[in-house]
């Protein structure tokens, strides 16, 4: 078995389904962010971003994923980091995203009330979520439309992790790009800038403790990818994929680290799951 933990005597029940209000009507709602994925084109934002983290509303405690939101729009108060708790307004997704767990937020009422600065104080939050089986995510998905979507997967052996040039976007996403990119928006004289392609990607081979586990391959869609290659950008190509395989694979997967994956699926392909952030604390 993986690294047990104590469940606290209110843990949640982590093979249920959330339940998703009907309609429209925007809820208050408090927030622990774990999860920002890299920037994806949008010809309506420029560029949107998926964010996830707990409820901690103790009559709706559980996984929830905020999109769309456009960080370099966002007022310089209202721009969060990971683990920050933010108080805000959502209305549930319903055509655009059926997922259980997706809502979208109103992005005026964003207040941050607190940041979680270290593992000590994270863990109380995260423990009680974490799940040891991967193939089991991917069975409920399979059997069942709009299952859960979003989850902590304790890895049982992180065995690699590939590094391959990242192709550029698609002409889809730079028609988008440059759909938004064109348009000024009202009373600005400041232009867009466009949204750059990261020059890597990058996935992570790992076991879960699946008791029939073949091993797992999924994206990193984690923003501190990308922002890594934007710091680092001065580099050669063969350096800079040094910097990722240290930070994102010796770093977060070491031995002496208990290595936890964020993982959510995809709107339009329910079985295709990506990593999208890891926690990575110090083993117990």
């Amino acid at each position: 078995m993986g690294q047990e933990r104590t469940p606290s005597l209110f843990a949640p029940d982590l093979s249920m389904t959330p339940e998703k209000p009907v309609g429209d009507r925007p809820e208050r709602m408090k927030v622990l962010i774990t999860v920002k994925a890299a920037p994806q084109p949008s010809s309506t934002y420029g560029e949107t971003v998926c964010v996830a983290g707990l409820r901690l509303d103790l009559a709706s405690q559980g996984w929830i994923r905020l999109y769309p939101i456009n960080f370099r729009e966002l007022e310089s108060n209202g721009r969060f980091r990971k683990y920050e708790v933010i108080n805000l307004e959502a209305r549930p997704s319903h055509s655009h995203d059926s997922r259980p767990e997706s809502w979208r937020p109103v992005i005026p009422s964003i207040v941050k009330s607190g940041y979680l600065k270290d593992w000590k104080t994270r863990d109380p939050y995260i423990a009680d979520y974490i799940e040891e089986s991967m193939c089991r995510m991917f069975a409920e998905a399979k059997r069942t439309k709009n299952s859960r979507s979003l989850a902590a997967i304790r890895a049982k052996v992180v065995k690699g992790i590939d590094i391959e040039p990242h192709p550029g976007w698609t002409p889809q996403e730079q028609r988008k790009i440059d759909q938004y990119v064109s348009q000024q928006e009202l009373g600005s004289t400041v232009p867009r800038s466009a949204l750059e392609a990261p020059r890597f990607k990058a996935w992570y081979k790992y076991d879960c403790w699946g008791g029939k586990c073949a091993g797992h391959r999924q994206g990193i869609l984690d923003w501190e990818l990308v922002a890594l290659q934007r710091r680092f950008s001065e580099l050669g190509d063969d350096h800079l994929k040094e910097v990722i395989y240290h930070n994102f694979f010796q770093r977060m997967c070491g031995a002496e680290r208990e290595t936890i994956f964020y993982v959510g699926n995809q709107a339009k392909r329910q079985q295709t799951f990506s990593v999208l952030g890891t926690y990575y604390p110090k083993a117990m």
